[in-house]
């Protein structure tokens, strides 16, 4: 009778296993659509990929001169949402560039690390045609978007980097939410950025919620460490998807003032 409830009980184990393995894509990147087609006004493009598809683009130039703000969102964002922190860049004498993620708003696909990775860099060097040099690049990411950032710092895109709410790595997050799982053998896009970080020789603002329930304050804490040269501001009662609104604008001017070279 034991040994038939322990078979039982391991069988039980490798579906869940198996289970959490199929659907692990649709919980980490739970992509919103765009209910209608992106506005027709300036600043929306749409960029032509190698694997035949496009992502959506969102372009407001900078001055001549002035760096340009790379912004990569969160896994529950889109493109369409990051228009109100274009804006407030570009009214502070910046560039700002979103680009959507492949499967996110109206670009067809399905995001995984890889595809979200080649989306990113045919943006930036699309940008970079468009005579915005690497020194006048400033990566950004928010929430899932910060892995995408350090992967694209790691690729010597940028002259400095903003991570708002970032995590040490996808399996350390998966590790925190199913810990009777083997996430890290389980964990198919990984967005290791706490391995990647000692390579990054950038300027770092680390921006964290100290009362984030999804990523811990501990893991941007601990990312503070592991970047050579990082500075991490935490946001008392702030969570994770309003540390930026916490304090109206003042984060997201505090943003702006390091995207221009400060401290």
């Amino acid at each position: 009778m034991l040994t038939l409830l322990v078979s039982i009980v391991a069988g039980l184990y490798v579906v869940l296993c198996a289970v959490a393995f199929s659907l692990q894509r649709s919980m980490l990147f739970p992509a919103p659509k765009a209910a209608i087609r992106l506005p027709e006004k300036q600043g929306f493009g749409r960029l032509p990929l190698d694997n035949g598809l496009h992502v959506d683009t969102y372009y407001l130039p900078a001055p001549p001169g002035a760096p340009t703000v790379v912004h990569f969102h969160g896994n529950g964002e889109q493109l369409l949402d990051q228009m109100d922190l274009g804006t407030r860049m570009h009214s502070q004498g910046l560039g700002f560039f979103a680009v959507e993620y492949p499967g996110y708003g109206a670009s067809p696909g399905s995001p995984t690390e890889d595809g979200i990775y080649a989306a990113a860099d045919a943006a930036l060097a699309w940008l970079r045609a468009q005579g915005v040099p690497p020194e006048r690049t400033v990566l950004s990411g928010r929430s899932i978007g910060t892995g995408v950032a350090v992967e694209m710092a790691r690729r010597g895109y940028g002259s400095r980097l903003m991570l708002v709410s970032p995590y040490t790595s996808i399996p350390d997050m998966a590790a925190l939410s199913f810990p009777f799982l083997p996430t890290r053998l389980l964990v198919r896009d990984r967005f290791d950025t706490f391995s990647k970080a000692p390579d990054v020789k950038l300027p770092v603002l680390i921006i964290h919620g100290e009362q984030d329930t999804l990523i811990p304050v501990e893991m941007g804490r601990k990312l503070g460490t592991r970047f050579p040269h990082a500075t991490v501001e935490t946001v008392p009662d702030a969570g994770h998807d309003d540390v930026l609104d916490r304090s109206g604008t003042k984060l997201i001017d505090r943003m702006a003032a390091f995207a221009l070279g400060g401290p």
